[in-house]
């Protein structure tokens, strides 16, 4: 049995893992939602490493799945957890020196979501709409069921601080891209993460929330990893 430890993105609650859990737990693994506080302004990812390890107490030999703003906090914890491995899922790979803030165009993510936009025939200078962007692939059904605490404000304090870390920890890393991300586009999420943590990553479909959209083959594909 393995102990998955599942930290949401920006504005996640740990409601975004629901339908998540129940198929980890019938594969036979124990699985723990992080509870981050995204809406306290005077919290930054130090604060967020810091409920992370909480979250985690004495567990032995957990995975961090890490969606989104996670992929900033989640190497952070490590040197304080007993770590097996991270799994970035449709996350934002970070380097040291450069806040979140910096990273949408350091890494390319502006451009590249402009291009996409255009592509799917949408104006990139349009107001942000959240179906377009983040629940185009969740099926209607699941939309009706969404609990309003699964979106939260929020604070853009984790945005404004280099990310510390010297290094990308010493912990076996995985990464699974969407296909149908409208956020991070596939294409630079392949070169980003090669560039960054000098891995390829691996591929399922649909878009930037697959614990809405597809929470059966994300479970799979989340224990796919421990049988590898």
């Amino acid at each position: 049995m393995a102990t998955f430890v599942l930290i949401a993105g920006a504005g996640g609650d740990p409601a975004y893992w629901r339908w998540v859990v129940p198929q980890l737990e019938a594969r036979g693994h124990e699985a723990v939602t992080v509870d981050l506080p995204g809406e306290d302004d005077s919290a930054g990812f130090d604060e967020y490493a810091d409920v992370i390890v909480e979250t985690v107490g004495d567990r032995k030999n957990v995975v961090l799945v890490a969606q989104s703003l996670a992929g900033f906090s989640a190497p952070m914890a490590c040197d304080r957890i007993d770590a097996a491995m991270i799994i970035m899922v449709a996350a934002m790979t970070p380097k040291p020196g450069e806040s979140a803030g910096e990273w949408w165009d350091a890494s390319g993510q502006t451009e590249a979501r402009r291009a996409s936009d255009e592509a799917l025939g949408r104006d990139p200078d349009a107001p942000f709409d959240p179906f377009f962007t983040f629940l185009h692939d969740v099926p209607p059904d699941r939309l009706a069921e969404l609990p309003p605490e699964a979106v939260r404000r929020q604070s853009g304090t984790p945005f404004e601080k280099p990310w510390p870390l010297a290094k990308w920890p010493d912990v076996p890393t995985r990464f699974l891209l969407c296909q149908e991300d409208r956020l991070f586009p596939a294409e630079f999420q392949r070169r980003i993460v090669k560039q960054r943590l000098g891995i390829t990553p691996d591929e399922m479909p649909g878009g930037h929330l697959p614990a809405f959209a597809r929470p059966v083959e994300l479970a799979e594909r989340l224990v796919g990893y421990l049988r590898k």
